[in-house]
């Protein structure tokens, strides 16, 4: 069973600076895409950022220039670095894997249960 478990969201105010980080286990091969959805409030969820086994990278408009994702897939793990937050970046983050290959199943999606993130001053 392949899990996703998200970290480091918290308080911070406008203009500071979070990282994300994400780990994914469960006897894995490979994983194709790894990236950040949000959820705000009474919106639905949207990508923030996503990237490749082979460092593609693909932001939403809103984030291009203060957010930075990255993965290491040795470790299977995917970061985001947002700097410049703003309150509109005041969300519930999730961590999306696709195409999962384990020693058993491939898993087309997996979600993590998601990490807070609210930009307040």
């Amino acid at each position: 069973q392949v899990q996703l478990v998200g970290s480091g969201g918290g308080l911070v105010q406008p203009g500071g600076s979070l990282r994300l980080s994400c780990a994914a286990s469960g006897n894995i091969f490979s994983i194709d895409v790894m990236g950040w959805y949000r959820q705000a409030p009474g919106k639905q969820r949207e990508l923030v950022a996503a990237i490749t086994s082979g460092g593609n990278t693909n932001y939403a408009d809103s984030v291009k220039g203060r957010f930075t994702i990255s993965r290491d897939n040795a470790k299977k793990m995917v970061y985001l670095q947002m700097n410049s937050l703003k309150p509109e970046d005041t969300a519930v983050y999730y961590c999306n894997a696709n195409n999962v290959v384990t020693n058993r199943h491939r898993y087309l999606e997996v979600w993590g249960l998601g990490t807070l993130v609210t930009v307040s001053s």
